[in-house]
């Protein structure tokens, strides 16, 4: 395969995932956002790295955003928001973070590709990415590629909606990026 087949097949397949993600979702968790005092995100392995990715967004556009985990992440409260992140749903310390979250008081919003798994039944919103698999996923997308490069995608995507909102420039943005130190 050449670079532009691989590519054009990671393009069709996540955004056909993409594509999957209903409206109502899309602005319900935009409006979450905005609306929550303190948003905390986790995901294990590769899912964390994307939902760090999506907290230094918060982050720059003002945001008070904690990742599960950290040394320094104070706990969850009642009211604030919880998003989660994990493709089969069933990643275990995923699905104790939603349980916990939830009986503490705050919004859990999971994004998985399972309806019916343990994560999305333990929270308050799940966002169901339609990911059918195919044969060639082993080869071109392995494990778990479609549904992060998709939920990374779908979170830059949020992030003008979210900009325009919170009345945050790209300058504002810029004011707090970790090189202006």
């Amino acid at each position: 395969m050449t670079l532009r087949e691989t590519t054009g097949y990671l393009k069709e397949r996540c955004k056909d995932a993409l594509f999957s993600i209903s409206k109502e979702d899309r602005d319900k968790l935009i409006d979450l956002i905005i609306s929550k005092e303190k948003i905390f995100i986790y995901g294990s392995g590769r899912s964390g790295l994307i939902g760090q990715l999506f907290s230094v967004r918060l982050v720059q556009m003002g945001l008070t955003v904690y990742f599960v985990g950290d040394m320094t992440t104070p706990i969850i409260e009642k009211n604030d928001l919880t998003i989660l992140i994990s493709n089969t749903g069933r990643t275990v310390s995923v699905v104790q973070t939603a349980e916990i979250a939830r009986r503490i008081g705050s919004h859990v919003v999971s994004l998985t590709s399972s309806a019916s798994s343990r994560l999305a039944q333990a929270s308050d919103t799940a966002i169901v990415l339609s990911i059918e698999k195919n044969s060639t996923d082993s080869e071109l997308a392995p494990l778990g590629t479609i549904f992060e490069d998709t939920v990374l995608f779908f979170f830059d995507c949020l992030v003008p909606d979210l900009m325009k909102k919170l009345n945050v420039s790209e300058e504002d943005m810029r004011k707090r990026h970790a090189i202006w130190v």
